[in-house]
């Protein structure tokens, strides 16, 4: 349309209605009453500016200005601008640790702890026995000993974090011996030279990539030598002519040389995996009865609790840590305590893990369980997808994720969306994948192979009836 002007703009702006008229509508005192009198009031002055703007360019419909259509337009707009940033999603991706889904999740005793420390006062650094100040690590300390076999513990909000204490703490222009084969980067650019640098150590590289020996490491030591360092590869690992030192050969040097011995070991769990027929990784207490002098590994990834980074060893050297002044301002929340310390005391009933600790019961699925899992959500699917694509139940394969045995593979079952005209079909299955994305509670599976791949081992029981119901109103 043209610009409108004089006559016919003035009947226009005529229908504009008063501002308090509208707000004294039932409609709008409803959304008062939910949102608040002043956003609702703004976003209605940008409804009507943005109408007036409209009429000017001879764009504006007077319909649009009826009470019941002003009050759905601000009511959608006003529900989009209050809609969280942060929501839950349905993991379908078949990484269970998935690092930008939340990676653990947190078994119930977590989370109703968490929910006291949200809602009442706690002893986050107050000691109930002598009614004076204490020291927040007091909390776990204990019981991560009791679990790791170590001296000490500390506790900072990730494992980047701890093995940046560390270094600063006890290697400030000194230097640290690391294998090459062993300078990892993982996600989110953590690399160890880089830390290293930031931690104002100085990186001694020892071997080469594929083969480190323990000579190697004896003949680098000198008087600047502060720590001998092992990292664990994490997300990629070599094969064929390789070598490497364990933690157990390099312990007798590390003593004899008077050198600690620190281990990265990145993910990091308490017990033998391979018990629930799970991969072997080696356990905080291996390490330690090996001969580290200190360990550090995550809490939100093998260990199945809150995202955390924890030190433990030698009671000398975590004294020395935790009085670095980066210890404050990497220590943990009241959060982080209340959900930790009831996962930790999980693992005192090893044999009832499996059952309670969320991330293991996801690692331990059975696979007829994802398989009739599969068969039962299948139809609702099917309906949503539509007549363009097909839905089969297939067998894949899911994998731990967050760098935790990072070639290692666990069956499972999910559902395979292809086209109906076994076309490849990419921008179709994009777009489907977007709208199982802009759900309410969004589905994010992963395309590829020419197929929308949805794993269910991380879709449980009590969350199908949710998946079903909001498939079936998304229809079409």
């Amino acid at each position: 349309m043209s610009d409108v002007t004089g006559t016919e703009l003035r009947a226009l702006m005529a229908h504009v209605p008063s501002v308090e008229q509208v707000m004294a509508s039932d409609g709008f005192a409803a959304l008062a009453e939910e949102f608040g009198r002043t956003q609702v009031l703004a976003t209605l002055r940008g409804a009507l500016d943005g109408w007036r703007a409209a009429a000017l360019a001879g764009c504006a419909s007077v319909g649009s200005l009826d009470l019941p259509a002003l009050t759905a337009s601000v009511e959608q707009n006003l529900r989009e601008r209050n809609r969280a940033k942060f929501r839950t999603v349905f993991n379908l991706t078949g990484t269970v640790l998935h690092t930008n889904l939340g990676r653990a999740l947190l078994p119930d005793a977590a989370v109703s702890a968490v929910v006291a420390a949200l809602t009442r006062p706690a002893n986050l650094e107050f000691n109930l026995e002598t009614g004076k100040r204490g020291d927040r690590d007091d909390l776990i300390d204990e019981l991560i000993c009791e679990l790791t076999g170590a001296e000490a513990a500390t506790v900072v909000n990730n494992n980047a974090a701890a093995v940046l204490l560390t270094l600063s703490a006890l290697a400030p222009k000194k230097e640290v011996i690391v294998s090459r084969g062993e300078l990892v980067e993982i996600g989110g650019a953590f690399r160890i030279p880089d830390i290293m640098m930031r931690a104002g150590a100085r990186l001694r590289e020892v071997g080469t990539t594929n083969r480190t020996h323990l000579k190697d490491y004896d003949e680098a030591i000198g008087p600047r030598t502060a720590l001998l360092m092992k990292v664990h590869t994490s997300n990629y690992a070599i094969n064929g002519f390789t070598k490497e030192v364990t933690v157990a050969e390099l312990a007798p040097l590390s003593k004899e040389r008077s050198v600690p011995m620190a281990v990265d070991l990145g993910s990091g769990t308490l017990v033998d995996l391979t018990q629930w027929g799970l991969p072997r990784e080696a356990t905080v207490r291996e390490t330690i009865t090996a001969g580290a002098d200190l360990v550090t590994f995550s809490g939100d990834k093998l260990l199945g609790g809150p995202q955390a980074g924890l030190i433990v060893g030698r009671r000398d050297l975590i004294a020395k840590i935790k009085k670095h002044p980066l210890k404050r301002a990497l220590r943990v929340g009241k959060l982080t305590l209340a959900a930790l310390e009831p996962v930790l005391q999980l693992y005192r009933a090893p044999e009832l893990l499996a059952e309670r600790l969320t991330t293991l019961r996801l690692l331990t699925r059975p696979a007829d369980a994802m398989r009739a899992a599969a068969e039962r959500v299948q139809p609702a699917l099917q309906r949503t997808a539509g007549e363009r694509y097909t839905v089969t139940v297939e067998p894949m394969f899911s994998q731990i994720g967050s760098g935790a045995l990072p070639v290692d593979l666990l069956p499972s079952y999910g559902l395979v969306v292809r086209t109906a005209d076994g076309k490849r079909g990419g921008r179709q299955l994009l777009a489907l994948e977007k709208k199982l994305r802009e759900l309410p509670r969004p589905l994010v599976g992963r395309v590829a192979d020419d197929a929308l791949r949805l794993d269910l081992r991380c879709l449980e029981a009590a969350d199908e009836a949710e998946f079903v119901a909001q498939l079936a109103g998304s229809e079409g």
